[in-house]
């Protein structure tokens, strides 16, 4: 990390072999931590030792967003968190995230957020249960972080980590990670005190009935697509515009990922999607890798089309399909690992080309079996890191939406 005393032009951080994406990384570094500051281009620019026309560019071409959007939403994020989380008055916040203004502050707050500071802060401490990791990714994308959510550490680990010390009454994860019935975490929701509950219609109609002795429940259809879900949720919160500006900036990101990945990886190269589960590999798929991968980003599948999901395929059918490259998912119990380490010995496994090229990327469970708008956002960040190496804004880092907070 950089320091309050050191400045990225310093002597002592240049060497003649960095790379002018290793300035920038640490440029964006510093306005992560001097975003309070009154920063400028040309300051910037100096700073990287490059023109500001070239810096400008530079910035966009790397990050997928200008230098002065990223202070913005550095800055906005901030805010986010002092109006939820402390009751310092507004002039105070404008001035810890880089404002001199407040009423300033005020407008771009709005602008940016769609809502004013003062109503953010009232909804912000709104008490909104989730009851599955995909009501959890859905209520993220609207800047809600749940008071009550199922949290596992080895199913949703994104959602535990980050989430852990936030969210206070931690429910059992259910299906489809664990057969244990919802009814488990009714005594937690009670205690909680919700003013809302967002549920799928995967609970049976008892346990739905109990949930809504508690508090209003909206019931979502695990089958509707998620921007139809975040769109619903978001009416229900009084946060549709939330939903939408969310769905609005994941197609931008969409279109600019979607560039980049054909620019390396060609328009040739077939895709396709195993699952290591026990002793056998399985032609896999699911709703949100289809999504992501083969409509969003428009990837080419080796999968075979007459292949139902799920079908077990032998090392003679991959080498048939002749995939470029091969995304695996291993279950995480003990016998499917120890096939994937002794399968990655294999010779016929080693002769598949996607092998030699080393053009075989291991993928978790968390985001790629979820299916919500978190999830999503996380493929594609993911699909960007694995394909180019780069993953501008990455989303891993952010505890919720904050990624898409330009």
């Amino acid at each position: 990390m950089v320091s309050k005393k050191e400045q990225p032009g310093d002597n002592s951080l240049r060497t003649p072999f960095r790379s002018r994406k290793t300035d920038l990384n640490v440029i964006k570094e510093f306005m992560d931590q001097h975003y309070d500051e009154p920063l400028s281009i040309a300051q910037l620019a100096k700073m990287a030792n490059i023109s500001p026309k070239y810096f400008v560019d530079l910035f966009k071409k790397t990050y997928g967003i200008s230098a002065m959007d990223y202070l913005t939403s550095v800055r906005i994020n901030h805010a986010k968190r002092y109006l939820a989380e402390s009751e310092a008055r507004l002039r105070d916040i404008a001035l810890k995230v880089g404002y001199k203004d407040e009423f300033y502050f005020s407008r771009k707050f709005k602008k940016e957020v769609g809502v004013s500071p003062s109503d953010f802060a009232k909804d912000a401490r709104r008490h909104i249960a989730a009851c599955s990791s995909s009501a959890i990714g859905q209520l993220l994308a609207l800047d809600i972080v749940p008071a009550a959510a199922p949290l596992d550490p080895k199913w949703t680990p994104h959602y535990y980590y980050a989430l852990r010390t936030k969210i206070r009454f931690h429910l059992h994860l259910t299906a489809p990670y664990d057969q244990v019935p919802f009814e488990v975490n009714l005594g937690k929701l009670v205690q909680a005190r919700p003013d809302a509950i967002i549920g799928t219609d995967q609970l049976t109609s008892m346990e739905i009935a109990k949930m809504n002795e508690i508090a209003p429940s909206l019931i979502v259809a695990a089958q509707d697509h998620w921007r139809d879900q975040l769109q619903r949720i978001g009416r229900f919160l009084n946060r549709e515009d939330k939903a939408g500006q969310w769905i609005r900036r994941y197609e931008q990101r969409v279109q600019s990922a979607r560039e980049q990945i054909g620019n390396a990886l060609g328009q040739q190269d077939k895709i396709l999607t195993l699952r290591i589960y026990g002793r056998s590999i399985h032609n896999y798929k699911n709703r949100g890798m289809e999504e992501v991968l083969f409509r969003d980003l428009q990837l080419q599948s080796a999968s075979p089309g007459g292949v139902p999901a799920g079908s077990p395929l032998t090392l003679e059918q991959l080498a048939e399909l002749a995939p470029d490259r091969i995304l695996v998912l291993v279950c995480p119990e003990a016998s499917s690992r120890a096939f994937w380490l002794a399968l990655q010995h294999s010779p016929e496994w080693r002769k598949l080309a996607a092998v030699k090229n080393r053009h075989v990327y291991p993928i978790a469970s968390d985001p790629w079996c979820e299916y919500s708008a978190v999830a999503v956002t996380r493929m594609l960040d993911e699909a960007l890191l694995l394909f180019t190496g780069n993953c501008p804004n990455g989303f891993q880092d952010y505890s919720y939406g904050e990624s898409f907070a330009t």
